[in-house]
Parts: C-alpha cells; sequence; structure tokens
C-alpha cells in the first residue's frame, strides 16, 4: 500500500482530517512541568494521549527538538513511540542536500526516528529528494507554497510562464512512481490551493497555516481535499497545544483540538458528504 494510500485509510479509520503540530516552547509548557527536556516529553505525551482519537497525524518541526541539546532526540524518539500506532507521524525537518546527505538524513529520520513522513525542500532537484523516496511505504511531503508571508519572495516568481510553486507541483507529480510524494501548501494561499488541487487531484497535502496564521478552515477543506473528501492533512499546532498552563491542560488541549476537528468535519460532510 502506498503512503497516499495508508494516510487515507487512516483518516476514513480516524474520521479526521487534523494534524497536531507537537512544538513545544519550554517557556510556554504548563508552569508545573517545568521547562527541562524531560518536561518537554512529558508535556508531548501527555498531549497524545488526549488527542489521539482525535488526529490522522502529529507533526513535529525538529528545530524545537534540536533547540533542547543532547537531550533533544531522545525526546523526539520517544514522542514517536507515544503516537497510537494507527497515526501517522510528519518529521517536519524541511531537509535538502545532495544525495549522499540527503541519504544519510532520510536513514536517519525514517531509519532511526521512524517517521511515517518528512517534509523535503525540494530546491535543490531530483537528485536531493530522490533519497527519500526509496522508503516506498513512507511519505515525502516537498515545500510547494509555504504560508509564511515570505513564500512571496521565491515561490511566486514566474519560471518561463508558470511561478515556481507550479514547477515544483509538476514536478513532484512526475516524479510521484511510488505514490509517496505530498506537498506542503499553505492554508493562507486558498486560490492557489484550488489550483494546486486541480494538477495534483489525489496527492497527499499538508496545509499549515490556520489559527494564528490566519487561513480559512472552510477554503481549507473544499479546495484541499481530493474528490472524496480526503487526503488533506490540516494542521494546527500553538492555538492548541498552549490552550491552557493549567495543571488540567490537558483538558483545553482536547476541547481545542475537537472543536477545529468537528469544524472540518461539518465542511467535509457538507461539500464531500465524507
Amino acid at each position: 500500500m502506498s503512503f497516499a494510500d495508508s494516510l487515507r485509510k487512516v483518516q476514513q479509520e480516524q474520521n479526521s482530517l487534523l494534524c497536531i503540530g507537537l512544538d513545544p516552547d519550554p517557556d510556554r509548557l504548563p508552569t508545573h512541568l517545568g521547562t527541562s527536556p524531560r518536561a518537554v516529553l512529558e508535556f508531548n505525551k501527555q498531549i497524545i494521549e488526549s488527542t489521539g482519537d482525535l488526529v490522522c497525524a502529529y507533526k513535529m518541526n525538529l528545530a524545537f527538538y534540536e533547540a533542547l541539546g543532547d537531550e533533544g532526540w531522545s525526546v523526539i524518539r520517544k514522542t514517536v513511540e507515544a503516537v497510537p500506532g494507527n497515526v501517522v507521524t510528519i518529521g517536519d525537518a524541511k531537509r535538502g542536500d545532495i544525495g549522499n546527505t540527503a541519504e544519510r538524513s532520510a536513514l536517519a529520520l525514517f531509519g532511526d526516528l521512524k517517521f511515517s513522513a518528512v517534509t523535503v525542500n525540494p530546491y535543490m532537484g531530483f537528485d536531493s529528494v530522490e533519497p527519500y523516496l526509496k522508503y516506498r511505504e513512507r511519505g515525502v511531503f516537498l515545500l510547494a507554497l509555504t504560508s509564511n508571508p515570505g513564500s512571496k519572495d521565491f515561490q511566486r516568481l514566474k519560471a518561463g510562464l508558470k511561478p515556481v510553486y507550479e514547477r515544483v507541483v509538476r514536478a513532484a507529480r512526475k516524479w510521484n512512481e511510488g505514490g509517496n510524494i505530498g506537498l506542503v501548501v499553505g492554508a493562507t494561499h486558498p486560490r492557489e490551493l484550488k489550483r494546486i488541487r486541480k494538477l495534483v487531484p489525489t496527492m497527499p497535502l499538508l496545509i499549515p497555516g490556520i489559527g494564528h496564521q490566519g487561513g480559512d478552515v472552510r477554503q481549507v477543506v473544499r479546495y484541499g481535499c481530493d474528490r472524496k473528501g480526503f487526503s488533506a492533512v490540516i494542521n494546527v499546532g500553538r492555538s492548541v497545544i498552549f490552550a491552557s498552563r493549567e495543571k488540567d491542560f490537558t483538558s483545553a488541549v482536547r476541547r481545542e483540538a475537537m472543536m477545529v476537528r468537528d469544524e472540518i468535519r461539518m465542511i467535509q460532510a457538507e461539500a464531500f458528504g465524507a
């Protein structure tokens, strides 16, 4: 089974398109946990325990763990181990380097840390992406059109008659022989999201940018899903994981996550009958 197929299966089983970004800032953790790497791990585990039935995926931006120093890698590994086996884990590494370096990176992310999928920057071309694609059952989300304001600096520039981000989309479609490529497309670009979905009707799309960044959930669901209402992985982060700093913070986290999950479900049912 390809990664795209397995992702849709998870989304159907969980009845959810929601992805929670586990990007813990030690200074924003609930006060009683402290700020140590051990506190970060406990924070992650409690969030996973309280939301595991609400999500299709968890995404971990590696920078938040690398900043923890020597213990950061262990926190990543133990967090991934805590995720229910049927839920996708995404290593948000945004790696992208020459082939032999990419091979080592893929081995670390898929072999050691055992992520289900990773994010990769395709700027250096196919040979920098190919080593990740050899792991046929794992997902490779290529950066296409990101949610940050600076995405306009390069991603929207014209390369011939097409913007750079569309060149990435078309290249991804060509490279996707194993069915394990996806694209990162920001929720802050609904018109382009609609266009990209037309170009890749069934490819998984990882969509950050709702919540604090201002992306519209209704547009994301309508434009980001495939024809059956799946294949969009809709990420939320700070608005959910930092919902409270009290001892019972998991109740607030679950409440916020459920609110977003249910809103997505409602729009999904209206648009696709899913």
